[in-house]
């Protein structure tokens, strides 16, 4: 019911133009059942010489006209005017048919527009933990084809439902007065045609759903490829990478073909049905005829009309098979709705803060029967730098993280000058708070534009003093366009170093008052580093800085280090002290002095 009630939710304010669509495909196919009428009226009743004989509510219509226009004598004479009225009832068919279409498809599309801008900014406002669970390929599959696979249907199938309805019933209102029997024969086997139309749908609804699936993984296995091309050509997986590609394409083909059978197994059962059921018709029709319990014209109006009637019919299976695989499309969108959004507005606004921090006994995990920081507890002073030392895996980037509330700790609090962090709104927070990730991401954009990122409105000086910083405003001006250089997806023109710098640029221009840096100077070479943290220290002398490094010579001019081993605090304090001390802190030093001394 959630994925019949969300559809109609976003029809909302669209539901008229689909009722007008209806309505159109329901005078097109009223006059399309007029055609074998005005055919038989003119073999019986005007080459013939057989009395009008037209039962039912549009007799005396038809009677008026013959008797107003001259009758039988006139139209002898005038046979041509029946081809005017074909002509004419033609025309307005197309009309009507031309309007069905129009008004679906605006339906259709400003449905879809919707539903995706939803879906869009639904994706935006989900917690960073599920972006962790998912696979990149297949949210892009759900936002693409099958938000198309239910556009497909609103805009076609949705529609032809009421054109099914309204030639069942304009078939029957027209057979049954020209001859009950005939039209009783006519439908003896339509049960069979609807029940086996619902058993197909039943079957291909799950065949879909495991062909939707497979695509989704398909796509990926290419995105996985394309973002991690360079790794791909880096290690010669070129092979390897069209291997595993071939797999998943080989399974899609291998559901999207189950489909194509399921599909041609239907259409051949249908078709089998429905001449089987014209057969008889005919051959029946023809006895009538020969019998004279009809008439000529009668006969051709019922061969017309028991296509008219089985073709919807035969249709419906059509139908079905997009309605299933719109349903499928829906739940997997719904899957996304379902999911609850970030709440990042409710809570206190900040002013301005100091940068008081402290962690008390702060425990989290990604798994509930997992935890990767355990009773972690420390205090932070306003302006203090921390540096961050363990080994990979010891918990640190997750810590930092837990800073900003991109995750919510499983026990224990943090407090930001005194107030707890799940009292402050996390846009608030994430406003003051400027973090420079381990892996920097870069947009297809200038260089200007990713710095300026975070202040739209930054001036060109500001992008510049931020660059400086950063130690790479020389960088950029040795570009032969500047600061409007575009970089490539994900800076894929730039070196590891300079990307680094950038993000670095995109984090300080914001001028926040905590600022967090995710081993991100790891790319860069020790002058660098070394000239980036003397700039840093002369801008954020009032700035709470927190720093994840393996060098020791980025760490050791800190206020205090943490060292981190299996998400416990082992050590805390200065680089004097820690030097001093027995532990991974004095380790890694000696390690890294002695290597210093050996070049």
């Amino acid at each position: 019911m959630n994925k019949i009630k969300l559809l109609w939710e976003y029809m909302k304010g669209y539901r008229l133009l689909y009722l007008m669509a209806i309505l159109s495909i329901g005078v097109a196919a009223f006059i399309q059942f007029l055609w074998p009428l005005v055919l038989r009226v003119t073999i019986d009743s005007i080459i013939g010489d057989q009395p009008l004989e037209i039962s039912g509510w549009l007799a005396p219509f038809f009677e008026k006209i013959f008797v107003k226009i001259g009758g039988r004598e006139f139209l002898v004479e005038k046979l041509w005017l029946t081809a005017v009225v074909l002509v004419f009832l033609t025309l307005i068919r197309g009309l009507f048919t031309y309007l069905k279409g129009r008004w679906s498809a605006i339906a259709s599309e400003s449905i879809i527009k919707n539903l995706r801008d939803d879906l869009y900014e639904h994706l935006q406002f989900l917690p960073y933990s599920y972006y962790s669970k998912v696979k990149t390929g297949d949210l892009i599959q759900r936002c693409t084809s099958d938000l198309d696979t239910i556009r497909q249907f609103l805009a076609i199938q949705f529609v032809e439902v009421g054109r099914a309805i309204f030639m069942i019933i304009f078939a029957l209102s027209f057979m049954l007065p020209m001859n009950v029997k005939l039209t009783l024969i006519s439908i003896t086997l339509v049960p069979v045609l609807f029940f086996f139309a619902f058993i197909f749908f039943q079957k291909v609804r799950k065949v879909f759903k495991e062909a939707d699936e497979t695509e989704g993984e398909l796509s990926t296995v290419l995105q996985e490829n394309l973002s991690g091309v360079r790794v791909v050509r880096a290690f010669a997986q070129q092979k390897q990478e069209i291997e595993k590609f071939d797999e998943k394409n080989t399974q899609y083909r291998d559901k999207t073909y189950k489909l194509i059978r399921l599909l041609a197994l239907y259409w051949a059962s249908s078709d089998f049905i429905s001449m089987a059921q014209i057969s008889s018709v005919v051959i029946l029709g023809t006895y009538f005829a020969a019998t004279g319990k009809i008439s000529l014209g009668t006969f051709l109006a019922f061969s017309t009309y028991i296509g008219m009637l089985l073709w919807p019919i035969r249709q419906m299976g059509r139908v079905l098979t997009d309605m299933g695989k719109a349903l499928v499309s829906i739940e997997r969108i719904d899957e996304i709705f379902q999911t609850k959004i970030e709440d990042i507005f409710s809570g206190e606004k900040l002013g301005n803060i100091k940068g008081n921090l402290e962690f008390k006994n702060v425990s989290f995990g990604y798994k509930e029967n997992k935890m990767v920081l355990k009773n972690v507890s420390f205090k932070v002073k306003a302006g203090e730098t921390v540096a961050i030392l363990g080994p990979t895996g010891a918990g640190k980037s997750t810590l930092v993280n837990l800073i900003p509330g991109l995750f919510e700790p499983n026990s224990g609090e943090i407090f930001l000058d005194g107030k707890p962090l799940k009292q402050i709104s996390k846009i608030s927070l994430r406003k003051k708070v400027g973090i420079v990730l381990q892996e920097p991401f870069l947009f297809s954009r200038t260089i200007a534009d990713n710095i300026a990122l975070s202040k739209q409105n930054a001036k060109i000086e500001d992008i510049q003093h931020a660059a400086k910083i950063a130690s790479i405003h020389e960088v950029i001006k040795s570009f032969d366009n500047g600061y409007q250089t575009a970089v490539g997806e994900k800076g894929v023109t730039l070196s590891g170093g300079q990307k680094q710098r950038l993000a670095i640029a995109r984090t300080v221009i914001n001028d926040s008052d905590i600022l967090i840096f995710d081993d991100s100077l790891s790319a860069v070479d020790t002058e660098t580093d070394a000239a980036i943290r003397k700039r840093l220290s002369e801008r954020s002398k009032n700035v709470t800085t927190f720093i994840i490094s393996h060098r020791l010579s980025t760490l050791m001019e800190a206020d205090k280090i943490l060292v981190l081993e299996n998400g416990e605090i082992t050590q805390c304090g200065t680089h004097d002290e820690l030097s001093k001390k027995p532990g991974l802190y004095q380790r890694v030093w000696n390690i890294q002095n002695n290597l210093d001394n050996e070049f």
